[in-house]
């Protein structure tokens, strides 16, 4: 059973730690074109107005639907999420499939690369 839950754990870490690399390893320039696609829905100005989506200034490390003046729907509120970089990649998936009723209508980027390098971009964003 020790040995169980150690793997477990292990296993944990490992991904969390390889999230982590794979987000530093993210080209930010690349990132900030890929953003283009967002721009539609969010604004990422310190202090930037919310739009379809909410401002996304500060996003990384930050708990889910706690942008100021921003209507989230029930599904995020209740989520829980903290926006860290295993998160958000696993959001920028499938934004359905993580929260099922969540407002955000995009689909998703399957590439990883994409995802890695947006995810290096908005970590710029403090």
């Amino acid at each position: 059973m020790k040995t169980a839950n150690l793997l477990a754990i292990s296993a944990a870490a490992v991904i969390c730690l390889s999230s982590s690399m794979a987000a530093a390893a993210g080209d930010v320039k690349k990132g900030e074109k890929i953003f283009k696609k967002c721009k539609a829905c969010h604004t990422v100005a310190e202090g930037g107005k919310n739009k379809v989506g909410p401002n996304l200034f500060g996003i990384v490390g930050r708990a889910a639907a706690s942008t100021d003046g921003y209507k989230y729907s029930k599904a995020m509120k209740a989520s829980g999420l903290t926006w860290d970089v295993a998160t958000l990649d696993t959001f920028l998936i499938k934004p359905k499939k993580l929260v099922k009723k969540t407002k955000m209508s995009f689909s998703g980027l399957k590439k990883e690369k994409q995802r890695v390098n947006l995810i290096a971009y908005l970590e710029t964003l403090k």
